[in-house]
């Protein structure tokens, strides 16, 4: 189990990474599924290995970041965000 647990950490670790990276350089913008996604499975798998090793602060974290990512990817899919990545009515 323990190493399943460290297996998916570090996956998580590397998708906040390659999203930060990504949306960092202009590969992509924050505004996309791609980015989100990232955030998303990123922020679920470290949330997991945080709650298996007990650490619960980094837990609750990782659960926040993984709630925005789907708050995000709703906007996007429902329409609610533009282009250039800002709320609509701005």
């Amino acid at each position: 189990m323990k190493l399943a647990v460290d297996v998916i950490g570090w996956f998580a670790a590397g998708a906040v990474l390659i999203a930060y990276g990504l949306v960092s350089t202009g590969k992509v913008k924050a505004a996309s599924y791609s980015y989100q996604g990232l955030n998303f499975f990123g922020g679920l798998g470290l949330a997991a290995n945080t709650f298996y090793y007990m650490s619960y602060p980094s837990t609750a974290l990782n659960v926040v970041w993984a709630l925005i990512a789907v708050y995000a990817i709703w906007q996007l899919a429902w329409g609610r965000r533009t282009p250039g990545g800002a709320a609509d009515g701005s």
